[in-house]
């Protein structure tokens, strides 16, 4: 997947309610400018060509929706509801679309692209790592998992030290705010240029269902604008609830450690 260094290299400003368009534009505009606009969003449909796809979320009345916007080639886009493989809409210029779908276009945030890790990094060093869940369902009969952003603090931070948004990343709507102001980068760089160094653990018991519930780095991991310090990163509802974090050593030693290098970005 495409991948960026540091945060300003694939950041942008949206409104807080999802990215901003341009006045009048169709939908078939609006989708050009979503991948243009958010390349951390766009996950390549497969090694073998360039087309690729974005989650989108939408909000309304307390209630998340999501939906995931293809490129299907030239000028063709579709768009379906995430948890239905058969209810796709084609998007062409000058093309109608239903409403549900252009609401969707016109006011819903991108996610980053799934098994995206980021940093939350106030005063150049990461003190929380984000791990994004938000994978289109392979299997039309089998109920998709909603999309998530696991938020890991470092173990020994406090509260103070985390996102603002740690208990709910997806409700606080300027994820797009914090990547352009660099408070939020990309770590996808940093770790595969540093093999051996990052683990991803997932203790029996802990953690959310899907996803990291620890992240062990072994050496202090240094960026051009940031850093990594070593440490144990753990869910932060066990942080909060008191649960001391295993010992990296005993994570380490855990079956199904995965080096984070060789991760798919």
């Amino acid at each position: 997947m495409l991948v960026h260094a540091v945060a300003s290299e694939s950041a942008a400003v949206p409104a807080q309610s999802g990215p901003s368009s341009l006045p009048g534009a169709s939908p078939f505009a609006k989708c050009e400018e979503l991948f243009t606009r958010y390349p951390l969003a766009a996950a390549p449909l497969s090694s073998a060509d360039q087309l690729r796809s974005m989650v989108l979320m939408t909000r309304a009345d307390g209630e998340e929706s999501f939906f995931v916007l293809t490129e299907a080639g030239h000028d063709l886009f579709r768009i379906r509801a995430f948890c239905q493989q058969e209810a796709i809409h084609d998007i062409i210029p000058d093309g109608r679309v239903p409403d549900v779908f252009a609401r969707a276009i016109a006011d819903g945030m991108p996610l980053p692209r799934d098994r995206s890790v980021l940093g939350w990094v106030p005063d150049r060093q990461v003190t929380a790592i984000l791990e994004v869940h938000s994978g289109h369902p392979a299997d039309a009969g089998t109920p998709p998992a909603v999309p998530e952003i696991q938020v890991m603090p470092m173990s020994g931070t406090t509260v103070l030290d985390w996102p603002p948004f740690t208990a709910s990343p997806l409700s606080d709507g300027r994820f797009w705010d914090y990547l352009d102001r660099g408070d939020i980068v990309d770590m996808a760089s940093l770790l595969a240029a540093c093999p051996g160094q990052a683990f991803r653990a997932a203790p029996h018991g802990h953690g959310s269902a899907r996803g990291a519930a620890c992240v062990v780095v072994t050496t202090n991991l240094v960026a051009r604008e940031y850093w990594l310090p070593a440490g144990v990163y753990t869910d932060h509802w066990m942080l909060r609830e008191g649960i001391p974090a295993p010992p990296a050593g005993q994570l380490l030693a855990l079956p199904g450690t995965v080096d984070m290098a060789g991760q798919p970005a």
